[in-house]
């Protein structure tokens, strides 16, 4: 496995609450950070591809640095999230092409300001790739208000409006000029988001969906502690695998309490939704050492409801001591049937156990999410399923006829089946019909739509057989033809 470091990497840094955020969001397009009033909102660094002029480069929205002497101190040992946040920051300024310092220009210039300026000029390795920004200069007049920040000795600084875009344009041009000429790449060299394989990790609080990234990646991409509602907006991260681009997205945990709440809760929780909504695997994390709630259920019901491919992640597998997993498998989908179709993977994200097969199963996942059957096809497997199992009537006495079973689209497979205008097919016997495409094509994580269509213009691809020689009673024909 590889992460994705081609890219210049283009850091945003900064004490709280100077709009950080919100000009990672200006510059990446994209609604990814979380932004508010309350100072700290972000913990993750959030990682975002931004391309401009034929050119493109990776930034990073750190969290904002509490302290110089976090900074400063080249050996942050603290487990709070606190100083987990901030050794995240100073590893991303470590690894930075270019740092953006960001300014308040309303507020001016307050005491964190100077500190972190001159703790950072101070530093050889941030000094020769800082640049000033003077955010929240929302016209020309005001401008001038940037001027006070020269006393930082860190240049002119670069006025901007990140929440109105005013001035991003020019600073988009500044920073492909910064950026070194030899690690500039070209637009068309970044992934293609069409061919990615985007996965949201989804779950409730502290069933070990941060841990589970970070042993995927083999490093500590997030951070983790025991307080629910750590992570507290998506987390991003591109990787390669098995020849496949794979996007792993880390949500904050989903909880009935959290949707109600006035902090921060109820925007992280809405956006973990909104991941979900645009991914195509769900890796569902489910501390397995605690029993299925009615939480569980709701999670896989939106999952579900989306048509996304699903995943049960069944962490914490360490803490149980009889590791049958047949018998855990059938508790899950006696709990969730209408999932029975999800595998399930029992793993332990602290200890590392069995999550190298996580991958593998993705990338499985999307190539039968995928699928796509011929018409040929689907006519052999109609033929097939009939001669075993006769079409089962709903309403009234007459038999119902199939008259024809086609595929309309994929990822996810949906089929139509035609029956006669008056004809009523049980709707068991739609569910045959897709337990038995799963048998014969795999279909495993991946969801199957059938919809039952009465038309009787289309013209007939199938009939029932109307003797024993076309039933194939006489072993005329080989039931593995299809």
């Amino acid at each position: 496995m590889e992460v994705k470091k081609t890219l210049p990497l283009v850091a945003i840094c900064g004490r709280t609450n100077v709009g950080k955020s919100t000009l990672f969001n200006c510059l990446t397009e994209k609604n990814q950070a979380l932004v508010s009033d309350i100072a700290g909102t972000t913990r993750d660094s959030n990682l975002g591809i931004v391309e401009w002029s034929n050119s493109a480069f990776e930034l990073v929205d750190t969290a904002g640095l509490l302290d110089w002497k976090y900074i400063a101190d080249k050996k942050l040992t603290g487990s709070s999230i606190d100083e987990q946040t901030q050794k995240q920051a100073k590893k991303y300024l470590d690894k930075a092409d270019l740092i953006l310092f960001v300014v308040d220009s309303k507020v001016g210039i307050l005491p964190e300001d100077k500190e972190l300026a001159t703790i950072l000029k101070k530093t050889d390795k941030y000094r020769t790739k800082l640049m000033l920004i003077a955010n929240k200069v929302d016209n020309f007049k005001n401008a001038s208000e940037a001027a006070q920040f020269n006393k930082l000795n860190l240049g002119e600084p670069f006025t901007i409006s990140a929440a109105s875009g005013m001035g991003t344009g020019d600073l988009l041009d500044k920073i492909i000029e910064r950026i070194d000429a030899k690690r500039k790449f070209k637009k068309t060299e970044t992934i293609n988001e069409g061919q990615q394989i985007n996965v949201c990790i989804i779950g409730k609080p502290n069933v070990g969906k941060s841990s589970l990234l970070n042993s995927i990646l083999g490093y500590e991409r997030v951070i983790v502690s025991p307080l629910a509602h750590t992570t507290r907006e998506p987390q991003h991260t591109n990787i390669s695998y098995g020849g496949h681009e794979i996007k792993l997205v880390d949500t904050a945990g989903i909880s009935k309490q959290g949707t109600k709440t006035k902090g921060l809760e109820k925007p992280g929780i809405l956006k973990s939704l909104k991941s979900l909504e645009k991914a195509e695997i769900a890796m569902l994390v489910l501390d397995i050492s605690e029993p299925l709630t009615h939480q569980d259920s709701k999670l896989i019901q939106e999952i579900v409801d989306r048509n996304k491919s699903l995943i049960f992640i069944a962490n914490k597998w360490d803490l149980i001591p009889d590791r049958n997993t047949k018998k855990w498998t059938e508790i899950l989908y006696d709990k969730m049937p209408f999932a029975a179709w999800a595998p399930v993977q029992f793993i332990s994200a602290k200890t590392g156990e069995k999550v190298n097969k996580i991958l593998d199963l993705i990338i499985s996942i999307n190539k039968q999410r995928k699928l796509t059957l011929s018409d040929s096809q689907t006519d052999k497997f109609l033929k097939h399923v009939v001669k075993i199992h006769k079409p089962a009537k709903g309403k009234g006495l007459k038999a119902p006829r199939i008259y024809e079973f086609r595929q309309k689209k994929s990822n996810p497979p949906a089929f139509i089946l035609r029956i006669g205008p008056n004809d009523d097919l049980h709707f068991s016997y739609v569910r045959f019909v897709e337990n038995r495409l799963r048998e014969k094509y795999g279909l495993i994580g991946t969801p199957i739509h059938i919809s039952v269509t009465k038309n009787r213009k289309s013209h007939t691809t199938y009939q029932e057989p109307k003797n024993k020689r076309e039933r194939g009673d006489e072993n005329t024909e080989s039931e593995d033809e299809e």
